[in-house]
């Protein structure tokens, strides 16, 4: 019993202390990010951005497709199948676009964040930079964190938009919809709070997923296996935190 509390006790104090320096990495960047690298931020912003749209647009299609599916057969029990559209807009707005798109920015944007510095660290490029009075912080973090933060409510209003039309798509053309009260649904229901929501919840969930991600990367320890185990755990712990602050920020704002 004694030694199960002491290996809590252990996890527990190594939780925190990797929160503390997620804060303070956090808070560092905040401070270095005026005046901001516009060409590091250019860079970052065309691996994030552009190079994870493929992806979030084929996944954000077949959702809205799914989704549109599933809510028919559902629908159709209580006789409210033109329904179908205005339950797919307010769930992609509100919920499905922000989180897959996040989902989709932690597998192939975040993993690459943290493998690059993790990799910087321990080839020792990173101190090279220090040596040259270059700040790191301002020089590798803050150009990504700035990036995921402001590119992620531009893909999550693009994946919206896919998932719509290709519930619009299997709803209208397959299913038999009416496309007039698909559409009017979508109007009378879908608020512009929603939207609005939904992209403040992705700028929160850009933040985070790029924050955890460098910081994951920017302390790796062990060498290439470190930078193996630092890129897993930085997935996997930004996507739990992304449905930890989904929860939170879903209380708060609906």
């Amino acid at each position: 019993m004694g030694s199960l509390l002491a290996a809590l006790g252990r996890w527990s104090i190594s939780q925190l202390r990797e929160l503390g320096g997620m804060g303070l990495l956090g808070l560092l960047a905040l401070r270095y990010c005026f005046p901001l690298r516009w060409d590091l931020f250019f860079k970052q912003s065309e691996r994030i951005g552009v190079r994870s749209l493929p992806v979030i647009l084929l996944s954000s299609a077949f959702i809205g497709m799914v989704f549109a599916l599933e809510t028919f057969y559902a629908l159709r029990k209580f006789g409210a199948e033109t329904m179908v559209g205005a339950s797919l807009a307010l769930a992609m707005a509100r919920e499905l676009g922000p989180v897959f798109t996040a989902v989709m920015l932690t597998a192939r944007a975040g993993s690459a964040m943290a493998a690059e510095l993790g990799t910087m660290r321990v080839t020792e490029q990173i101190d090279a930079l220090e040596a040259m009075a270059v700040n790191p912080i301002s020089y590798l973090v803050v150009p990504r964190i700035m990036g995921s933060t402001l590119l992620a409510p531009i893909l999550t209003g693009i994946s919206d938009f896919i998932g719509i039309v290709g519930g619009y798509v299997i709803g209208v053309l397959v299913l038999g919809i009416n496309a007039g009260a698909f559409v009017s649904n979508i109007e009378k229901y879908l608020e512009v709070t929603d939207i609005y929501y939904g992209l403040l919840k992705a700028a929160v969930f850009g933040f985070l997923l790029a924050l955890i991600c460098c910081y994951k990367g920017y302390s790796v320890r062990g060498g290439a296996e470190g930078v193996g185990r630092a890129t897993t755990e930085s997935v996997v712990f930004s996507m739990v935190m992304i449905l930890v602050a989904d929860y939170i920020l879903t209380a708060l704002l609906f």
